[in-house]
């Protein structure tokens, strides 16, 4: 048995589905370096970074002293968090090397430099990358674009990641060909802002958005479903619109209302409108689509009256999925700066009652579709000492689903006929 002398590479991916990508795209690009799942077991870490709250600085920040106590690895800094606590990193000596996501298809030379580096690129560039195959992964994550032109008070990526821009439509339909090819079936459209796809595309001879990309994505042999990982309220086109019964498109929609009182979206300077919103995710309901949020509680200004009136809403919402989080100051954002503060443990409390109330509507959900032919992607086995071999995965709804079976299921499409729902998730036999 031939042994390999390269040197081996682990990948700390923080943050959200564009740095999962992103990192594919490095470990893609390394043709002198090993890649391990095992960090344990490597000579090199590459930290791809989050830096969309304070507390994910912390989380980078706390992992690179878990490396440091270990003693015996290089590591190297990237992602959003470059642009922000990259620099003092590297000042004290914490990493060997700080790069923006610009730089990283240089990352086969980048991480053989034997004196430290500090490259943090250009924020306007437009990622060119094809990646044939995702390690470790069941579905695969393709990034249409970068950047964003929103200007939420309380949110930094817009100055880490640029301006919106998307990447020509016939480089992603080459990439998703080739891993449609390799087996792939599923497919997550990531960026910054991924409704925004069309603006600035570079090389594109017309007018084009997320639908129509959408719809050409469809075409391709073996593409069996299609997911997006967030839009905007104001990004349900008419166009987009047209594409809701498609049967390729993923009966789950996560769409960021970020908060429900008329007062705090204001405050928070974003783009959607309550009434709106509300009209939309009934029309979404009635076409039988799961629907998930982003929702941020304790952002300043949030008095009892404003949350008392947002939690009503919540209510009358078809909520069956969210993302919810206590509002962490961002340093260099216009909430940073405002008053009046909410008591953390006040904060706290709301996160609690929001994300039960979700998980009780996501329950009533699951219970109604109970006779739904559930359309399974299965993504792991599940390791127990139960004798029987389970496997997790998630239906078109983008709900759990634990399925039991003596036959080796892991990446595998199944259509479940029958089966149990239970408050965590729901089970079956096969």
């Amino acid at each position: 048995m031939k042994f390999s002398t390269k040197k081996k590479v682990f990948f700390k991916t923080f943050g959200c589905r564009t740095n999962v990508f992103d990192s594919q795209v490095m470990m893609s690009q390394l043709k002198d370096f090993d890649v391990t799942e095992d960090e344990y077991l490597a000579d090199v870490i590459v930290v791809n970074s989050c830096t969309v709250t304070n507390g994910a600085d912390s989380g980078v920040r706390s992992y690179i002293s878990h490396v440091e106590k270990q003693g015996k690895q290089k590591v190297f800094l990237t992602g959003c968090g470059a642009h922000t606590k990259g620099e003092s990193l590297f000042e004290q000596n914490r990493v060997s090397g700080v790069f923006g996501q610009s730089e990283k298809q240089k990352i086969n030379e980048l991480l053989q430099s034997e004196t430290p580096f500090y490259e943090l690129g250009d924020l306007n560039y437009i990622d060119d990358s094809v990646v044939d195959d995702f390690v470790g992964k069941s579905r695969a994550f393709i990034k249409i674009q970068e950047g964003c032109d929103f200007r939420c008070s309380y949110c930094i990526i817009p100055f880490v990641r640029g301006d919106a821009r998307s990447i020509d439509e016939s480089r992603i339909l080459d990439q998703v060909y080739r891993l449609a090819t390799n087996g792939f079936g599923e497919f997550v459209l990531t960026g910054t802002n991924v409704g925004s796809y069309g603006k600035k595309t570079s090389n594109q001879k017309g007018e084009t958005d997320i639908a129509s990309l959408m719809k050409k994505m469809s075409q391709i042999r073996g593409v069996r479903r299609i997911r997006i990982g967030s839009l905007e309220p104001i990004q349900i086109t008419d166009s987009f619109k047209e594409i809701l019964d498609e049967p390729w498109l993923e009966k789950h929609l996560h769409i960021a209302l970020q908060h429900t009182s008329p007062d705090m979206l204001k405050i928070m300077n974003r783009r959607n409108y309550f009434k709106h919103d509300y009209d939309l995710f009934h029309m979404l309901s009635e076409k039988n689509f799961a629907l998930g949020t982003d929702f941020i509680v304790g952002h300043p200004g949030e008095t009892d009256v404003l949350w008392n009136e947002a939690y009503t809403n919540l209510e009358t919402l078809p909520l069956t999925h969210v993302h919810a989080f206590s509002y962490s100051k961002r340093d260099g954002t216009p909430s940073a700066l405002l008053k009046p503060e909410i008591n953390g443990t006040v904060a706290k409390q709301r996160l609690q009652a929001l994300t039960e109330l979700v998980k009780k509507k996501n329950l009533e959900f699951r219970k109604k579709h109970h006779d739904t032919f559930l359309d399974v992607l299965l993504e792991s086995e599940i390791s127990d000492n139960s004798g029987e071999k389970r496997f997790s995965g998630y239906d078109q709804y983008f709900n759990k689903i634990i399925v039991e079976s003596s036959d080796d299921l892991c990446g595998n499409w199944i259509s479940v006929e029958n089966h149990t729902v239970e408050n965590e998730c729901n089970y079956a036999k096969y």
